[in-house]
């Protein structure tokens, strides 16, 4: 029966998988003309005056006393040097004197992802870990930074953190990682019983299969544009040839096979398994922007007006609002109800935004509006406004409404103001 219903699901299942992959190659021409359009400009462009020169040296050295801003994307993203001239950010990184924008792994585990953050900033050839590599059966040594981005970090040198989606998650671990001394200085498309797996017949597997033969092909000008950040897995065809790529097809090599890629970490399993290891620790202020598109109706979540919403999305946060765990399957913690994961922003639940709820509740304070934020602020509290916008709407520039402008604001103003302690913040 179960497998009738996944067949009536063909064309929903088709259309969910190729609407994605159509955006992309739309980001990628995209990409492909600002750099054109880019390289045009910049040859027009007259040399600097030296006096005009001068001043913008001052000006740099008062902005890199300021402790830098790294905005770290989520699933799919890509950072500086990735995309041409298209921002994932959709330009906040101009809001601000110091920023970074990192390229991390668009689809690799949170832990790989947190261990390229820190050789981002420090420098040096990521490591994974002896344990890690061997058991998820790829490389242990990655990319190697010739130069960290902000190689005196330290405890007298503090970082702002502002993660997109699974970008908050990679922060977290990378700081439980640094506490631990470990470094050397969504719910329809995985398998409820076996978080790890994808579902047979889901919008997921175009995109494993685009993955798998995007990497295994190893076409040099197209990873310059974007790269799912898979090559420590050692998918290229000069490595595997054509057994490799059937392996990789059949489930039995690279990072599907192993669990080691993404969206098992963004589960409720998989994050509580993460979020079992990792504290709310006493001397970081933390600050969450929780999105939701959904409203309560006599008890039922349903979605917001539709000429609120993009009409792709408004089908996607309905599918949201409708999930129900199912009834064959162990409950995935005590206590667990449905209604608590249907308020969604067409991507993620919003009660996987605020703060950690699970396996145990973190301390945690509702922010109604923004100027409490800026008031007096404790650190190891998780402060968190929930916000009427859709998941995508504070990336790539897509749909600026005036809620971009007032998040991105808000937290800069925070760093802002923890600067001048020299705090640290997620």
């Amino acid at each position: 029966m179960g497998l009738c219903m996944d067949i009536l699901k063909l064309p929903w299942i088709l259309i969910t998988g190729m609407v994605p992959l159509f955006f992309g190659i739309f980001m990628l021409i995209k990409a492909i003309a600002s750099d054109l359009s880019a390289a045009s400009t910049e040859s027009c462009n007259p040399a600097v005056d030296p006096v005009e020169g001068e001043v913008l040296s001052n000006q740099r050295r008062k902005i890199y006393e300021l402790p830098p801003v790294v905005l770290v994307h989520g699933v799919f993203g890509f950072g500086e040097g990735k995309m041409g001239h298209v921002s994932y950010f959709g330009g906040a990184e101009k809001k601000y004197e110091r920023v970074f924008v990192p390229d991390l792994g668009s689809l690799t585990s949170i832990h790989d992802r947190a261990r390229q953050l820190f050789y981002y900033l420090k420098g040096g050839q990521v490591d994974y870990g002896e344990e890690h590599s061997k058991a998820c059966g790829h490389s242990r040594f990655g990319r190697v930074y010739k130069q960290g981005k902000y190689p005196e970090w330290d405890e007298d040198h503090p970082i702002h953190f502002v993660g997109h989606s699974a970008g908050a998650q990679t922060v977290r671990v990378l700081h439980q990682m640094l506490a631990d001394k470990v470094c050397p200085f969504d719910l329809f498309l995985i398998e409820p019983e076996n978080w790890k797996s994808i579902k047979a017949i889901s919008p997921i597997q175009l995109c494993r299969l685009s993955m798998i033969f995007s990497d295994w092909m190893d076409i040099s000008w197209l990873k310059s544009y974007y790269s799912f950040g898979f090559d420590h897995f050692n998918m290229s065809w000069r490595k595997v040839g054509l057994k490799g790529l059937f392996n990789c097809l059949m489930g039995k090599a690279g990072p599907f096979a192993s669990g080691d890629w993404v969206l098992p970490d963004l589960t409720i399993q998989g994050s509580m398994e993460i979020n079992q290891k990792l504290k709310t620790f006493p001397n970081t202020f933390y600050f969450s922007y929780a999105t939701k598109r959904t409203r309560k109706i006599n008890g039922v979540t349903t979605p917001a007006p539709i000429r609120e919403i993009n009409p792709w999305f408004y089908i996607q946060i309905s599918e949201m609002c409708r999930w129900r765990y199912p009834t064959d399957v162990p409950l995935p913690y005590e206590g667990y109800r449905d209604e608590d994961w249907q308020d969604n922003d067409g991507e993620l639940n919003t009660i996987s935004m605020t703060h950690p709820h699970l396996p145990t509740e973190h301390p945690h304070s509702f922010v109604a509006n923004d100027s409490e934020l800026l008031l007096q602020p404790q650190p190891g509290i998780w402060y968190y406004k929930i916000i009427e916008a859709i998941h995508i709407q504070f990336v790539l520039n897509l749909d600026k409404a005036a809620v971009y402008d007032e998040v991105y604001d808000s937290i800069f103003e925070c760093c802002r103001k923890l600067s001048k302690n020299k705090s640290s913040s997620l």
